[in-house]
């Protein structure tokens, strides 16, 4: 049996998710799937649309048999700290493949360009020079990646699954990946066809526009109402940095950002309007959105370093088929196995993002949940 794992935000779930498990079951009908997925909040930033309760149900519900936790301290940074995380869990659950979108679907081209860059420190140089030059990292580490390989990554999946590539062989784990062609624009925000991307499913949202043809059946009625959670984000968000003394001391607040952000705040009134209003060639919109929940949530340089490995696996949900897997590999397993609240730093952490995030998508019941749930079962 292949045990197949999928890297997911499902900010929301949609059809193209849903092509991409039926892929995986079509290509490897043994298998059983193990999914990492943020909870609260995206790599990218944003505010989880569907809460992790939900969310777990809806993944179930599509061939899924295992929902696993991305603690905070991993999903909402940049993708090599993403990947270092959801790769470390599923290797731990003894994943043998990962299977992720592709815009460019060569796995053989982003392996041969993972073992040029890994370890290299003429990589390194030219990352250094680049950002020395004013260009963000993310920017930084493409143009480096090009000049040294002669090719070009900077399509969101392909980006993030050369960081999956990179982690599995930096640390030897015994996880091939494979890729599925990306059959749509990630950043997109138009609608095309049955199968859109979540962005472009957002903004459509944010218009009062229907999304019935571009998720599956019984995902709209548990999406929250997105101009609320625009609102309330920001209104606590501005609360918090004008009550902060000082902000440098939160992830991601660097290079003296601190100091435009306060002088910018009192005239901005929406995300939006701040995140313009301090976007620069270094700082980017993603880096941004980003960094504005690390000081929203609390998330500071010293948290950063204190939650740099996970410490935990933590249960979301699970099949028949995965409670009998679980209970097959438990005792195998390095990391414990969370199923029920505990007293943990991270998880303690988790418990403070929910309860933020409870209060932006006006669902008290989460915070309460976040201690009393345990699995869902299918």
């Amino acid at each position: 049996m292949e045990v197949i794992g999928i890297i997911a935000e499902y900010n929301p779930f949609h059809n193209g998710h849903l092509y991409h498990i039926n892929k995986i079951k079509e290509l490897y009908n043994d298998s059983l799937i193990i999914c990492v997925t943020s909870s609260c909040f995206t790599e990218r930033g944003d505010v989880c649309i569907i809460n992790k309760w939900d969310k777990t149900s809806i993944i179930l519900d599509n061939s899924v048999d295992i929902v696993i936790e991305l603690p905070y301290s991993f999903s909402s940074q940049s993708a090599d700290i993403f990947s270092k995380g959801a790769i470390r869990i599923l290797n731990e659950l003894g994943v043998n493949k990962i299977v992720f979108g592709s815009e460019l679907n060569d796995i053989s081209k982003l392996y041969e360009i993972a073992r040029k860059t890994i370890n290299n420190k003429e990589y390194d140089l030219l990352v250094n020079k680049y950002m020395n030059e004013g260009n963000n990292y993310p920017t930084s580490c493409a143009l480096a990646t090009k000049e040294l390989t002669n090719f070009n990554i900077n399509t969101p999946n392909d980006t993030l699954g050369l960081c999956y590539i990179k982690e599995i062989l930096s640390n030897n784990y015994n996880i091939t990946a494979h890729s599925i062609q990306r059959t749509n624009n990630y950043n997109s925000t138009k609608v095309t066809g049955e199968i859109s991307s979540a962005s472009s499913i957002r903004e459509c949202l944010k218009k009062d526009n229907g999304i019935d043809n571009y998720v599956p059946n019984g995902v709209i009625n548990l999406i929250y109402d997105l101009k609320d959670i625009e609102n309330n984000y920001f209104n606590l968000l501005k609360y918090k940095i004008v009550s902060e003394h000082d902000l440098s001391i939160f992830q991601s607040v660097d290079e003296g950002i601190e100091n435009k952000i306060l002088k910018n705040i009192e005239k901005c009134f929406s995300l939006e309007e701040l995140i313009n209003s301090v976007k620069s060639k270094r700082y980017t919109y993603n880096k941004l959105k980003r960094m504005f929940t690390h000081i929203l949530v609390g998330f500071t340089k010293e948290d950063a370093k204190r939650f740099r490995d996970i410490s935990y696996i933590r249960i979301l949900g699970f099949s028949n088929n995965g409670r009998i897997y679980l209970n097959k590999i438990k005792r195998k397993l390095e990391l414990p196995l969370v199923t029920n609240y505990t007293n943990n730093d991270m998880l303690n952490f988790e418990k403070r993002v929910t309860d933020i995030y409870s209060l932006i998508v006006n669902d008290s019941s989460l915070s309460e949940l976040e201690y009393k749930n345990k699995p869902i079962q299918k």
